[in-house]
């Protein structure tokens, strides 16, 4: 039988997601993150689908993602159209919905080797 290493197993995968906290493996967040399967960038400034307005994603763009899910908190909050059109104007798929479901699909995605990045509010 032939082995194979297994890429995933050093990924960042989000381990639990509760009111106010992200467990990425081993390490615990209070504040918005940025997360691929290779880094995890905190993002303090960002508490609210408002503050997005504001935000410059270029290091989410950094990281060459094609896909961007954006976990809004507790709820499914749309951010600006203007927001959304910098994604589109850079050819990066976004996806919003909240915090629980994006943690699941970022999941789901890091383990098909995809190359998505997350944007997670707490």
């Amino acid at each position: 039988m032939r082995f194979t290493q297994d890429s995933s197993s050093a990924a960042r995968l989000i381990r639990a997601y509760a009111d106010g906290e992200l467990r990425i493996n081993e390490d615990t967040y209070r504040e918005s993150v940025i997360v691929s399967a290779s880094t995890v960038l905190r993002v303090p400034e960002i508490r609210h689908v408002n503050d997005l307005a504001e935000f410059d994603p270029s290091r989410i763009f950094a990281q060459s993602p094609d896909l961007v899910l954006l976990g809004t908190g507790r709820r499914q909050i749309f951010p600006a159209a203007s927001f959304r059109a910098q994604f589109l104007g850079a050819g990066v798929g976004i996806e919003v919905m909240d915090t629980g479901a994006a943690c699941r699909t970022f999941n789901v995605l890091v383990a098909e080797q995809r190359s998505v990045v997350a944007l997670l509010m707490v």
